[in-house]
């Protein structure tokens, strides 16, 4: 039995829904912007960035699998425009927390990816 069930949105509405909708799942003080992958029509780039002292920015490559599913990798943390090691607890603990938004964000969106 073959799968499917992929995704068929066009890669700059799949962008401009993700734009729309991921800000309402963050924290009203985080700042996202998202791009499309300029390798994979089934990608986009998120970028995260923190409020406050702290000056985190995190990158995201969302993969969907299929129209329901993302895959979601870190690409890189940086604080003030430095490349940081991101595997302290406290970074780890906003990481997963994304992650989660993100995923959140693929549900919400799943009346535009199905």
């Amino acid at each position: 039995m073959s799968k499917t069930d992929v995704l068929t949105l066009d890669q700059n509405e799949l962008t401009e829904a993700w734009r729309t909708t991921l800000p309402t799942l963050l924290n009203e003080s985080d700042k996202a912007e998202v791009k499309a992958d300029e390798h994979d029509p089934k990608s986009v780039r998120i970028h995260i960035r923190t409020a406050g002292h702290a000056m985190y920015s995190f990158d995201f490559l969302v993969t969907y699998v299929d129209s329901r599913e993302v895959k979601v990798d870190l690409v890189d943390v940086e604080k003030d425009d430095q490349t940081v090691d991101e595997r302290n607890d406290v970074i780890q603990n906003m990481v997963e927390d994304y992650i989660r938004h993100i995923h959140e964000c693929a549900q919400a969106l799943k009346k535009v990816t199905s």
